[in-house]
C-alpha cells in the first residue's frame, strides 16, 4: 500500500472522486498543509490555520499508479484558480500536491509540466507541489459525506 495527498477544493467531492478509481483503497477527509496542530473545521473555514481541505489516499501500485491518480486529479478540478474551486474560495481550498517522497515529487512535477505544455487550460496552472506534512482527520460528520447523505455533488453544474 501507498500514499497520496491531495487538495483541489471542497473535500466532500474530491473523497467520493477517489473513492471511484479502482486500486484505491481507502480516502480520509481531513486538513493539511498549514501550521495549526489538530484544527477543527470551524478553525480551518477561518482561513487563518494555513491548512487546505485534503484527502490522503490509501492505494495499491499493483492496481492504480501515483502517475494514474496524478491524472485524475488534474482532471477532476480546475488547477489555474488561485485558492477557490467553484463557490468556495479560501487558502483552504487551493490546488495542492502534498507529495510523500523523492519519486511522488518528480512524478507530480513532470505530470504539471505536461499538462502546462498540453495547452488544455487557457490560464497557468496554480497547482503547489509541497512535502506532505502532518495530516489531520477531519471530524466523522465528514468522512463519506456523499454516501450518508446520499447525494452526489456538492454545487449546481457550471458553478
Amino acid at each position: 500500500m501507498a500514499k497520496a495527498t491531495f487538495a483541489e477544493g471542497c473535500f466532500w467531492g474530491v473523497e467520493d472522486t477517489f473513492r471511484q478509481v479502482k486500486g484505491v483503497k481507502d480516502v480520509t477527509v481531513g486538513y493539511t498543509g498549514g501550521h495549526t496542530v489538530n484544527p477543527s473545521y470551524k478553525e480551518v473555514c477561518t482561513d487563518r490555520t494555513g491548512h487546505a481541505e485534503a484527502v490522503e489516499i490509501d492505494f495499491d501500485p499493483a492496481q492504480v499508479s501515483y502517475p494514474q491518480l496524478l491524472n485524475v486529479f488534474f482532471e477532476s478540478h480546475d488547477p489555474t484558480q488561485l485558492n477557490r474551486q467553484g463557490p468556495d474560495y479560501g487558502t483552504q481550498y487551493r490546488s495542492a500536491i502534498f507529495f510523500h517522497d523523492a519519486e511522488q515529487e518528480a512524478q507530480a512535477r513532470e505530470a504539471k509540466a505536461a499538462r502546462e505544455k498540453s495547452g488544455q487550460f487557457r490560464r497557468p496552472i496554480v497547482t503547489e507541489i509541497v512535502p506532505a506534512s502532518d495530516f489531520y482527520r477531519a471530524e466523522e460528520y465528514h468522512q463519506r459525506y456523499f454516501e450518508k447523505n446520499g447525494i452526489r455533488a456538492c454545487h449546481l453544474p457550471g458553478s
